[in-house]
């Protein structure tokens, strides 16, 4: 089973959702990859979700965002709640980036997206796709859940079971803390690091960087006003274990 992002309910739930610790220890250093490269002037964010990622970037940037998603719904929320000049929203379908031509794009992005990928095909056929768009020598970055994190009760979620050891592919539920409601409960998948690795270098992704970082990775002064601006300090295990991983690499 994986999530349906494609009932309203369920996007509306994720719509509500604090990202801060998505924000503060994922988005950062996504953001940080396309920043510090003078030749990044358009970015694929894919699955884009409710457009925050995108719109987050298109606010502070001059950059160019093309926003895809499978969900209707999503994509519903994103134009409405996140309508801007520089992103671009497109509903794709089977995966296919058919409107985007070869080598077209200066980089690329997927944040949570091969956690609710059912199968190592689907992901290989996924990265394969974003390959082919983007030009050479340029960057794509994958942020997702920290399989090494599973089952640690961090501060706005929690994702697996304490204790549980998964297997590769196999089904594992998330759960998304929202203030004031009920956990929202999203159906994903454990992908060992090695998954990642295997695939980007299959395909021809060179260069790969994993990071994973925690709270002691921002400087005091960052942190403090990410408190300030979102009235947030009930930080948890993020001191010390990284909720997130990050692999960075170059087509």
């Amino acid at each position: 089973m994986k999530t349906s992002f494609k009932e309203g309910t369920i996007a509306n739930k994720f719509e509500a959702y604090n990202d801060i610790l998505e924000q503060t220890l994922g988005f950062r250093f996504v953001f940080e990859t396309f920043l510090s490269n003078p030749n990044v002037k358009n970015i694929l964010d894919y699955g884009c979700g409710p457009g925050k990622v995108a719109y987050r970037l298109s606010k502070s940037t001059n950059l160019n965002i093309i926003a895809v998603d499978e969900s209707k719904e999503m994509l519903d929320i994103a134009q409405e709640k996140r309508n801007h000049p520089n992103v671009d929203y497109h509903l794709i379908e089977n995966d296919q980036l058919s409107f985007l031509e070869n080598n077209s794009v200066d980089g690329a992005m997927t944040c949570y997206v091969f956690i609710n990928t059912e199968n190592k095909d689907r992901i290989r056929r996924i990265m394969k796709e974003i390959y082919r768009v983007l030009k050479p020598d340029s960057p794509f970055v994958i942020l997702d859940t920290n399989p090494d994190s599973t089952g640690i009760e961090f501060s706005t979620f929690r994702n697996g079971i304490p204790g549980k050891k998964y297997i590769s592919g196999e089904a594992r539920q998330e759960w998304l803390h929202i203030e004031n409601q009920e956990d929202l409960i999203l159906h994903d998948f454990h992908w060992p690091k090695s998954m990642y690795q295997e695939v980007l270098k299959e395909i021809g992704f060179r260069d790969i960087e994993q990071l994973e970082p925690t709270l002691r990775d921002i400087p005091y002064e960052e942190l403090k006003r990410i408190e300030q601006e979102h009235k947030f300090s009930q930080w948890t295990q993020e001191w010390d274990y990284p909720p997130f991983v990050l692999y960075r690499s170059v087509k």
